[in-house]
């Protein structure tokens, strides 16, 4: 009994650690509507994953061997670059709660891709969560006079399949080096795949950055990216893809949070209720059913609690 309850702190402790880096995330679009340059998304994903990646690098002094070589590149690309730049893209082209709503759909993608590739069990109840999950976010953060951008809306879509995507991967690809080199690996990788793509678009970054800007791309850097991708890469090492996209969820409601703390935004009853909808799909995702009694064990599941989450990425306006 006390071995099994050293468990599930361990397990609990994990997956805290894990929710804290949609959390932080969800602070992306408050950073990037007061801080941030307009009309410069690349040079913000650059400038999020590269610095960050190259002190990683030279703190662990840790290179990838063998095949991590290519490894560490698709993830990057996945994980970081692509999804970076999706991520942004949407955020300057989308209200938030559009950006936010499409996002949602990624513990869905997540959890077809697991059962494809990684022989989990897509259930009824994982299914009612991802749906429930979207309808909150929706309830959240979409407004009724919400604009439709076609790009904008393709790019947060994509964005939910690249990283669903990359936490598969990264789930099925294990090396025993250590999580900040592996993380370091990632953030450099796709740091150099957009760093030429943001120059071309983009252009030089600009001359006249104020001390908020440096303030704002110094938070992303070393608090959105350091430090939650290191929790973020963890969760996926000991939690099922599905748990962890599920907790991107909170992206959303931090954010909202904020708005409504910090900006003095209004906080109305369908906020309110779009809410507790998330927090609900978040509990149905993390909580398994019990097992009949007398009814055999089936196979273990994923290294997670009692209780089993999944959320997806935030975004800059979302998180």
């Amino acid at each position: 009994m006390r071995y099994f309850f050293l468990v599930l702190s361990n397990r609990a402790e994990i997956l805290l650690a894990t929710a804290l880096a949609p959390a932080i995330w969800g602070t992306t679009y408050l950073v990037t509507t007061e801080l941030l340059p307009p009309d410069r998304p690349l040079l913000a994903a650059v400038l999020r994953a590269l610095p960050a990646g190259l002190l990683l690098l030279a703190l662990t002094r840790r290179l990838p061997t063998g095949q991590w070589w290519w490894r560490a590149a698709v993830l990057g690309t996945l994980n970081i670059g692509v999804f970076l730049a999706l991520l942004f893209v949407a955020a300057y082209r989308l209200p938030g709660g559009v950006a936010a709503t499409a996002g949602a759909v990624q513990p869905l993608i997540a959890a077809g891709l697991s059962a494809a590739v990684l022989g989990e069990r897509f259930t009824l109840r994982t299914a009612l969560a991802g749906v429930a999950g979207v309808a909150g976010v929706g309830l959240l953060v979409l407004r009724a006079d919400a604009r439709l951008d076609a790009v904008g809306v393709a790019a947060a879509l994509g964005g939910a399949a690249v990283m669903a995507t990359g936490v598969v991967l990264g789930k099925r690809w294990t090396t025993p080096a250590p999580l900040l080199a592996v993380t370091g690996w990632q953030l450099v990788a796709g740091g150099l795949l957009l760093l030429p793509v943001a120059l071309a678009a983009e252009g030089p970054p600009p001359a006249g950055l104020t001390a908020g800007n440096l303030l704002g791309y110094g938070y992303l850097s070393i608090v959105g990216a350091a430090l939650a991708y290191a929790l973020w890469f963890r969760g996926i090492r000991a939690l099922s893809p599905t748990t962890v996209t599920f907790l991107g969820l909170l992206s959303p409601l931090v954010a909202t949070a904020l708005g409504w703390l910090v900006l003095g935004q209004h906080l109305t009853w369908a906020q309110t209720a779009g809410a507790l909808t998330v927090l609900a799909a978040l509990v149905a995702a993390w909580t398994r059913p019990r097992p009949a009694t007398g009814a055999p064990a089936g196979p273990a599941g994923p290294a997670v609690p009692a209780v089993s989450a999944e959320v997806k990425t935030p975004e800059p306006q979302r998180s």
